[in-house]
């Protein structure tokens, strides 16, 4: 018995979330290639930050299989899971003797792709 991977791919996307793009991608790591109701239940439970952010992304791709291509929730599972690097803004901190720190507040995109097993 073959699994088959059907080619419909539905994308959601977060844009410019203030996180660091590594920081999300360690998360990203563990939820590739699980089921959607897997995945659900290991971003409630994970202690990071950027779990709440995948959460919501990954709902919203399920949401987007669901209504516009017409899959079905149960068989969706998570095809592509990936973060970019966004802009970077800079900032200042002000520091000992007069002297100024740059410091990097980080952003990142954040694209998550579900597909639908068929059997």
């Amino acid at each position: 018995m073959t699994n088959r991977i059907s080619q419909n791919v539905t994308y959601a996307r977060a844009r410019y979330i203030q996180m660091s793009p590594s920081k999300v991608q360690r998360v990203l790591d563990q939820i590739r290639g699980k089921s959607y109701k897997d995945t659900l239940i290991l971003l409630e439970f994970m202690p990071y930050r950027s779990c709440k952010v995948i959460w919501s992304v990954v709902r919203s791709a399920c949401a987007n299989a669901e209504n516009n291509a017409g899959l079905n929730k149960a068989n969706l599972f998570i095809n592509e899971a990936y973060v970019g690097k966004g802009p970077i803004n800079k900032r200042f901190r002000i520091r000992a003797q007069g002297r100024l720190t740059r410091i990097q507040k980080r952003t990142c995109h954040i694209t998550i792709g579900v597909s639908e097993l068929n059997e």
